[in-house]
């Protein structure tokens, strides 16, 4: 899950940019649509799963945006990096893995408390699947142009 969510967050972005703001509402509303179908989620479900679902990739993204600003932006310049900052910067890398870890694991266990068990699980099979199908989205809007 962990690769799965840097990789959306990535698509998000690319999609994204340059793109108004309208349009990122857009595809957040039919991400809500899709996996509310796919996990068929009843009101009280939803009202339940949404906002540990949004927390959750709020704190998915403070981690991806701490992995860019702290090691990503760092490692353009690897030919100036030390071995000392290398090795600290390998430290954070793995403290945030560690992090981003913790947090799907605890995501997951809540999810599964508010839903079911099964239904945590089809969530991951609905992410990967809305990713899969705004990737074909976006390749066909692309090659139309």
């Amino acid at each position: 899950m962990n690769k799965y969510i840097l990789s959306l967050f990535m698509l998000f972005t690319a999609i994204s940019f340059g793109q108004h703001k309208k349009d990122w509402e857009k595809i957040k509303s039919l991400k809500v649509a899709y996996i509310t179908e796919k996990l068929s989620l009843d009101s009280k479900e939803a009202q339940k799963f949404w906002p540990i679902y949004n927390e959750y990739e709020e704190k998915r993204h403070a981690l991806i945006r701490k992995e860019h600003s702290q090691i990503k932006d760092k490692l353009e310049n690897s030919d100036d990096l030390s071995e000392e900052d290398a090795k600290k910067l390998l430290t954070l890398k793995i403290s945030i893995e560690e992090d981003e870890e913790e947090l799907d694991k605890a995501f997951l266990i809540k999810v599964s408390k508010v839903t079911s068990s099964k239904k945590a699980l089809l969530l991951l099979k609905a992410e990967e699947d809305f990713k899969r199908d705004l990737i074909k989205q976006y390749r066909h809007n692309k090659g139309g142009k």
